[in-house]
């Protein structure tokens, strides 16, 4: 095991580590997390729902009276720089490939579409430099150091929420500003709109900044009031950074790199949260207004699908601490936790193991047909017992060369889109401890990069992965149209090449 020298010990403490968690996290690396035991993939009638027409447009019809007088919230992961989505970029930077070539003239080709177009024209007329000569002058290398990095727009090192997104006729809207169009139109109950984003500590003051200039505009527009709070990711859950060897990741200075853990990590952020329903979506996930309709329609489907059930539980919940339940009303509310919760509820069919199934966080998951799209999908996986329950899986977390768990995964039908809508109280309105609801070793090791550098990361058990483990999940199918992510730079000129 390596030696830290004594600056690698003072940053591993300034982070509320010590070198043996380092050590224990570099060793995890090595040998990695239990993968997660694949029974079958969720599919349509085993394991996600289909609502019909008739049930969509009379849930989304009834939304209005079914949310009034609940508090809303719009819960947003966005603390992740956007430095994956210009990997390619970096690379082109960097090293200059010949098999990245096409891409940095594609890239130069399409630069007035861009969103950001006009912000790197005045910042590099600033720096004294032409943006259309440079560009007609096939400058690429330029072009791209003053997008990404400090010299100019520094976009390689800003979180999505703050990036230009959208080109509209007479305004350009960052991904956060689309998710404040969003809360208007969904999340927002009698003029009243609540939205939380997780943020990291050195972004606080610019997204402060965006919210200051941004929200008068779509406050008058919607007629709404926002009501906008940030968190960041406790620094002590972050993990080391790992070479593709399982060493050390060292930055260009030599000093070790610490990641936050994950969207895991943020499960402690939305225990915070005081919500009836909360909404989780992913920044990037946004789409022009022109386009947004099938994205608030079915916000409302689950939403309003989600109260339904929750009011089932809570009155099956209220009659057995009432006492009094009768083997008929037994056998109902076992058919409802089988058949409407896909509740494993296995050889014991006691009063008190029902009402501990049922008194848990509830979650409905959109899923939209797997076109192709990476990410994670949504899984039967069996506990160390043997019982079945719905998780969302991601594909690091599966055994590929296991050849079942392959065809399992190869066979999956829908995956997730991070299409969340949640209720984290109980029936007597106290909130839950959502980390007693946490499935620890159900961590991952993803692949990411810096400054261009490939990377290993440790992730806690993922936000809607293992860090909801132990909720009630049920997946409700919503159509691929509600799912629009920004992944790569060149996603934002498809998004406005219109």
């Amino acid at each position: 095991m390596e030696q830290f020298s004594t600056q690698d010990q003072e940053m591993i403490k300034r982070h509320g580590c010590d070198v043996s968690t380092v050590e224990q996290q570099l060793a995890r690396f090595a040998q990695g997390f239990p993968f997660a035991r694949l029974n079958r993939a969720a599919v349509i009638d085993d394991g996600i729902v289909r609502l019909s027409p008739e049930a969509v447009e009379e849930i989304e019809a009834d939304y209005e009276s079914a949310t009034c007088g609940l508090k809303l919230l719009k819960f947003v992961p966005a603390s992740g720089a956007a430095t994956r989505m210009f990997k390619d970029l970096f690379a082109i930077l960097t090293d200059d490939p010949e098999s990245l070539r096409a891409k940095a003239e594609t890239f130069l080709h399409d630069l007035p579409i861009y969103p950001f177009y006009e912000d790197l024209t005045e910042v590099m007329r600033k720096a004294g430099l032409d943006l259309e000569h440079v560009r007609q002058q096939g400058d690429y290398r330029t072009i791209i150091r003053y997008l990404l990095l400090e010299e100019g727009l520094n976009y390689g090192n800003l979180p999505k929420g703050m990036l230009r997104f959208h080109r509209y006729e007479h305004e350009i809207r960052t991904s956060l500003e689309e998710h404040l169009v969003e809360a208007a139109l969904y999340a927002n109950n009698g003029g009243q709109c609540q939205l939380h984003f997780t943020i990291s500590p050195s972004h606080k003051d610019g997204f402060e900044q965006l919210v200051r200039a941004v929200v008068p505009k779509y406050e008058k527009r919607y007629g709404v009031t926002y009501h906008i709070t940030f968190s960041v990711q406790d620094p002590a859950t972050d993990t080391i950074a790992a070479n593709p060897d399982n060493t050390p990741f060292r930055d260009d200075e030599g000093h070790l790199l610490f990641r936050p853990a994950g969207h895991g990590a943020l499960i402690h952020n939305l225990n915070k949260m005081d919500a009836d329903v909360v909404f989780v979506k992913n920044i990037d996930n946004v789409i022009t207004e022109d386009r947004i309709a099938p994205t608030i329609r079915y916000k409302k489907v689950l939403a309003g699908y989600l109260i339904q059930l929750q009011q089932r539980i809570f009155s099956y919940l209220k009659r057995i601490d009432e006492g009094g339940v009768d083997e008929m009303l037994l056998c109902e509310m076992m058919d409802f936790a089988e058949s409407e919760l896909q509740i494993s509820l296995g050889e014991d069919c006691s009063v008190e193991a029902l009402y501990d199934k049922l008194n848990r966080p509830l979650r409905i998951c959109g899923m939209v047909k797997n076109e192709g799209e990476p990410g994670g999908g949504p899984f039967w996986v069996e506990d160390n017992e043997g019982a079945c329950s719905l998780q969302i899986v991601e594909s690091s977390q599966i055994d590929k060369s296991n050849d079942e768990q392959r065809n399992i995964l190869e066979h999956a039908t829908h995956f997730n889109p991070v299409d969340l809508v949640c209720a984290i109280k109980d029936y007597k309105g106290q909130k839950f401890n959502l980390p007693d609801f946490v499935d620890p070793e159900t961590g991952f090791i993803s692949s990411k990069s810096y400054n261009g550098r490939d990377l290993k990361a440790m992730e806690l058990p993922g936000l809607w992965n293992g860090a909801m483990s132990d909720w009630i999940t049920v997946f409700v199918e919503v159509p691929i149209e509600t799912f629009n992510p920004v992944k790569t730079v060149f996603d934002l000129c498809k998004r406005n090449k219109r």
